[in-house]
């Protein structure tokens, strides 16, 4: 295989995040030619209502691997959170790239850096039930208000003043050579499972496309998203739910920290476990069974609903 076309979406992160998997491919196989290709998704199209009622972030991934079934497209980059914890029928996550901060940030006005500086009842933009969640448990005074687009148009609805705060993935920001925002403690604010990860996805009856990818593969990052993901998925959660999960790897163990609450935030469901390096997927479903058996059940049902 001497070309090779990378299906991604058209925001300016995401043809970053492309770029970035298109220079790993060619350092690893110089003779490659790699080709980029921008695609419109149906969550991308839709900018002024929540998503989750629609089919969820699924939305951005599911025109992507349109491209992969027919074949204008031989691999798919995704940002991993974006990627539902149970893929679609004929398609792996042939690499993930080496995770960057995982943590979400602030970003507000007035030279703000932490949530507890922000006034009373402030306007805080998010298009994320799980960030809705966290910052009403932690802030129940917030002015929580549905905010979609791209990265820039969210700072631009804050630089505009229709807002006193957003709250974005650190990672994203990173990537964009945005110096603005203050990471968020994960005590605060658990970030979503995936958050910071790069996800390389092929068909995966395209063996050779698969095997060409894996050798981006990053073990930390695939150890970290295998907890979290086999979590999400054990509970029934959806890329959209109010559930936090952050796996962090010392030596060779895996702690997998998880939250789950309600939409308004007024009550939470959290638990930290550590386990062997290699048990990382029975890990996540562990912490799954526990915090169902506590009730976590019954949370999960209002991720159709979206911030107001």
């Amino acid at each position: 295989m001497k070309t090779i076309a990378i299906a991604t979406r058209k925001s300016a992160l995401a043809l970053h995040q492309a770029d970035m998997a298109a220079r790993a491919l060619q350092v690893a196989y110089p003779e490659l030619e790699v080709e980029v290709l921008p695609i419109s998704t149906r969550g991308d199209e839709i900018g002024d209502r929540a998503l989750a009622p629609l089919g969820g972030k699924g939305l951005f991934v599911s025109a992507l691997e349109r491209a992969l079934a027919t074949g204008r497209a031989q691999l798919a980059v995704h940002s991993l959170k974006d990627v539902p914890s149970e893929l679609a029928s004929g398609f792996t996550l042939s690499a993930l790239l080496a995770r960057a901060d995982p943590r979400d940030a602030l970003i507000a006005r007035d030279q703000i850096h932490a949530l507890g500086d922000l006034g009373c009842a402030a306007r805080v933009g998010t298009a994320s039930l799980r960030r809705q969640a966290q910052l009403l448990h932690a802030r129940p005074d917030l002015d929580i208000r549905l905010v979609r687009g791209s990265v820039e148009t969210r700072l631009a609805r804050l630089d505009a003043g229709e807002l006193d705060a957003v709250v974005l993935a650190a990672a994203g920001l990173e990537r964009l050579g945005i110096e603005r925002g203050s990471p968020l403690d994960p005590a605060i604010m658990l970030p979503a499972s995936g958050q910071g990860a790069i996800a390389i996805e092929a068909r995966l009856d395209d063996t050779g496309t698969t095997e060409l990818a894996a050798v981006l593969d990053d073990r930390p990052a695939r150890l970290a998203a295998t907890a979290e993901r086999a979590f999400c998925r054990a509970l029934g959660a959806t890329c959209t739910s109010p559930v936090g999960a952050l796996a962090t790897l010392r030596d060779d163990d895996i702690t997998l920290a998880v939250r789950v609450l309600p939409a308004d935030g007024s009550d939470e469901l959290a638990a930290t476990r550590t386990a062997p390096a290699g048990d990382a997927e029975a890990l996540g479903k562990r912490l799954a069974r526990e915090l169902l058996a506590r009730g976590a059940g019954k949370w999960l049902e209002c991720a159709d609903a979206g911030p107001p």
